[in-house]
């Protein structure tokens, strides 16, 4: 199952919110379904050109119903320093995050380039019809929640989670935990079959460094979590049973 592909066959009319939009490669498709309103949020400067950049691209300007916005979002308002590795003179912008400085690994080939960046909470934003979160914050994903708390009681939105022990140690137990006191079930699919966060054997399912500069990882590696309103889960997961899981 790729995030696309489930937002797309839950989709509801309303405001979709890509948070960490990086390219673009979720905001596209939100902006391209139905009656939606895209919220797309990436504090990476160089990667925010080019999420500008692929929206101008595919549709010829910023079309009134996306919004790009050069923000972090955390738990608190205010600004924030984001951390990106160099390695070997490389910048890993997929590891630029919020949650980590990078300090403490080899000096000889890993540098840090740090960007101050506004940070704001997704409860201030206001919003009374979201429908989809996509999130991917690099270790801060609890802070973004914490943040939207009374918009997801308020909205009820389904969400896609990437959730990394490498990035935050914990936080697959602090996320789904968080999420099932304010009555969502968080789940993951693996093999073509949905599987509660209770299967999830870190173990063997969420092993990785956390040092950029070792590729290492288990297999399989579960880091796409999807978490939906309690009261609708059973409905929603029943969307998919006649239709295999790509």
């Amino acid at each position: 199952m790729d995030e696309i592909t489930f937002h797309t066959r839950l989709h509801r009319p309303g405001t979709l919110l890509d948070v960490g939009a990086h390219d673009g490669l979720i905001t596209l498709p939100f902006a391209r379904l139905p009656d939606s309103r895209v919220l797309a949020f990436e504090p990476l400067p160089p990667a925010f050109a080019r999420l500008e950049a692929a929206i101008r691209t595919a549709f010829g300007t910023i079309p009134p119903h996306v919004t790009l916005v050069p923000e972090a979002l955390g738990d608190a308002a205010g600004s924030i320093t984001l951390a990106m590795p160099v390695l070997d003179g490389v910048a890993q912008e997929q590891w630029a995050s919020t949650a980590k400085d990078y300090e403490g690994y080899d000096p000889a080939r890993i540098a840090v380039s740090r960007f101050t960046v506004p940070v704001r909470r997704i409860d201030d934003l206001g919003l009374t019809d979201l429908t989809h979160v996509k999130l991917d914050a690099e270790g801060a994903e609890y802070a973004v929640l914490r943040g939207a708390r009374e918009t997801l009681l308020r909205c009820r939105p389904v969400l896609t989670i990437e959730i990394e022990e490498r990035h935050r140690q914990g936080s697959t137990w602090a996320v789904p935990a968080f999420l099932d006191a304010l009555g969502y079930d968080t789940v993951f699919e693996l093999d073509g079959a949905w599987h509660p966060m209770a299967a999830l054997d870190r173990a063997t399912m969420q092993r990785a460094s956390p040092d950029p500069s070792v590729f290492e990882a288990s297999d399989p590696y579960v880091f796409v979590f999807y978490a939906l309103p309690r009261e609708s889960a059973a409905a929603m997961l029943a969307r998919f049973e006649n239709q295999p899981i790509p």
